[in-house]
């Protein structure tokens, strides 16, 4: 693998972002996708990827989301957002699709997140601000469980600080356990060697680790 810079290509949007997900999500595989971002994954799959999608409310073979008259009250993802079914759909027990997240049986999971270390530590439920609502919901599970976690986000903050950190500085979710870091700017690849740059978008390789705080290499 080597680095693929686009440098007339990004910052990338959510949806070209979630296009990129999709792109890298292995044929035939079993996912869950997180709530906010990551459901957006579920609108590029193709018809033809095999990728059967599971949500942590007791649901499997979730299709994209539900639009007009495909809208139905009571076909809702994690989320609470509406969604399709495919053919083959099965519906079961909260805690039957616990025990799905737990025990191994998810190939790929996507998460949103508020930071990422470079050992792949996970920070994406509570900022620990005073005010801050937390939200962990089923994320401790599928970060333990799965047999490979994604992550989406920015990679910069409002202040133009790194959300790619040294160490995380809020509540962890779990440790080492993001194996990809997809971000409007670039895709990571992360493990016990350290942080490799798989592509870059609106910005070139040098330029990017002039910005980050953590060491990263070349593909």
């Amino acid at each position: 693998m080597s680095t693929v810079e686009h440098p007339g290509r990004g910052p990338l949007g959510r949806e070209e972002l979630a296009a990129v997900v999709a792109r890298d999500i292995p044929r035939g595989a079993f996912v869950n996708l997180g709530i906010g971002q990551p459901t957006t994954v579920a609108d590029h799959l193709p018809a033809d990827s095999g990728v059967i999608l599971h949500t942590e409310n007791g649901m499997l073979g979730m299709g994209p989301a539900a639009k007009g008259d495909e809208v139905d009250p009571d076909l809702i993802n994690a989320g609470k957002l509406p969604v399709t079914e495919l053919p083959g759909a099965s519906y079961f027990h909260h805690a039957d699709s616990f025990a799905m997240m737990r025990g191994g049986h998810l190939d790929v999971c996507v998460l949103g997140a508020y930071q990422v270390s470079w050992r792949g530590d996970l920070a994406n439920w509570h900022t620990g601000a005073p005010d801050a609502i937390p939200a962990v919901g089923g994320a401790m599970d599928l970060a333990i469980g799965a047999k490979q976690v994604f992550v989406m986000m920015t990679l910069f903050a409002k202040d133009g600080t790194a959300k790619l950190v040294p160490e995380c500085t809020y509540p962890l979710t779990g440790l080492a356990c993001v194996s990809r870091l997809y971000t409007d700017q670039a895709i990571f690849h992360l493990g016990p060697d350290g942080v490799t740059v798989a592509e870059t978008y609106g910005i070139g390789f040098d330029e990017l680790a002039a910005r980050l705080e953590v060491p990263v290499r070349r593909g």
